[in-house]
């Protein structure tokens, strides 16, 4: 099987696509495997795909605009390049299937494949996976030229149509991994008996977030209390001046590998992007969520308020986000009756594996125009 993936720009499009990579390769219905990965050389996928032992190649793109203005015609040139640039390299792999889960460097390498089909040179399957639960503008640019379009959670307000598919947000098996409280805190080297609050803010941090907790913190707290700060690149020299020196307080910039935060949290305070919700539904991790205010259509309050329907999380809007607000919501989510209850609507949130449903997806296809396994 010759699997295309393209996405980038964020964790929250690059994640799911490396986790089914690692899926497939796991599969030998699928085998002998080859796996391309498209991206763009300035976003976090060109460091991060590599270090995951996926190959990649790189084509121009830029972000869609939706208004008609002087950067307009600019987008219209760079997007132009990146398609002859994809339509080589799609050429010459000729993948039997290419999914895209996100992010403005899909529209060409879609686009350059979809053209090819028409032509006549393969016969790939062409798939998008949405994982917030409101749409971003380039999965919705290619709705018609997809065969299918794949969910991490339901579309809201309507029914499905027949080529719409919820399957879930994929995480690397990592994430699925059984880990212990006491195994995740030993992996951190903080405290086997105390209370844990992880705050993570992303691979940049988020800075609201941050002052939330540093400002917690330096007003005093509770004795049986310790935080791991997960800050960010950008922030993690101020958190670090203000925070770095406290005793039961660990400041981290970012973690390739968060299970052990996971697991060691009795609760984990974040922003709500989609595989930030994904790893918190696959390791049965309570939250406060803090959806990022300014993300578009407000997809990170949608992805919030879907995993706290089920119980698992509580929602903080950012506006209303201060070091007392913080401290009344983690007192709450860490005593008595709603912490257990939160911790069991996270243990229901895990049952399901979006990898094997994509997995199962795949392999129903027809092996009719030889583009399945």
């Amino acid at each position: 099987m010759r699997l295309l993936l393209t996405g980038g720009g964020t964790g929250g499009h690059v994640y799911p696509a490396l986790a089914i990579a690692e899926a497939f390769s796991h599969e030998k219905d699928f085998t002998p495997l080859t796996t391309l990965f498209v991206g763009t050389k300035e976003r976090m996928e060109a460091e991060i795909v590599p270090k995951a032992g996926v190959e990649i190649e790189f084509v121009r793109a830029a972000p869609l605009e939706r208004k008609l203005s002087a950067g307009f015609f600019g987008m219209l040139g760079t997007n132009a390049v990146g398609f002859v640039e994809s339509f080589e390299i799609v050429r010459k792999m000729r993948p039997d299937v290419l999914i895209a889960t996100g992010g403005y460097v899909t529209l060409p390498v879609v686009a350059a494949a979809r053209t090819l089909r028409t032509l006549g040179f393969m016969g790939t399957k062409l798939v998008t996976l949405e994982t917030n639960a409101v749409g971003g503008l380039t999965n919705k640019a290619l709705a018609p030229l997809v065969d299918e379009i794949w969910y991490g959670l339901a579309p809201q307000g309507r029914a499905l149509e027949p080529r719409e598919v919820v399957v879930g947000t994929p995480v690397r098996a990592s994430m699925r991994r059984p880990m212990s409280a006491a195994e995740g805190r030993a992996a951190l080297k903080l405290d086997a008996e105390r209370t844990t609050v992880v705050v993570m803010g992303g691979s940049l941090g988020a800075r609201s977030v941050n002052e939330a907790a540093a400002a917690l913190i330096e007003a005093g707290m509770p004795e049986n209390w310790q935080v791991v700060v997960v800050c960010g690149q950008r922030d993690q020299p101020e958190i670090w001046r203000r925070l770095g020196w406290r005793e039961h307080v660990k400041v981290i910039a970012y973690l390739d590998d968060p299970r052990p935060a996971y697991a060691a949290a009795d609760v984990v305070v974040s922003r709500a992007g989609a595989s930030t919700i994904a790893e918190l539904a696959a390791t049965a991790t309570p939250a406060l969520l803090v959806p990022y205010p300014h993300a578009t259509a407000d997809h990170q309050a949608a992805n919030a308020r879907a995993y706290a329907a089920g119980g698992a999380a509580r929602v903080i809007a950012d506006a209303d986000l201060d070091a007392g607000r913080l401290r009344l919501e983690l007192t709450a989510a860490l005593g008595g009756e709603r912490a257990a209850q939160m911790r069991a609507a996270a243990e229901r949130a895990a049952l399901a594996d979006p990898r094997a449903a994509i997995v199962a997806r795949v392999k129903s296809w027809s092996n009719s125009n030889g583009n399945t396994p």
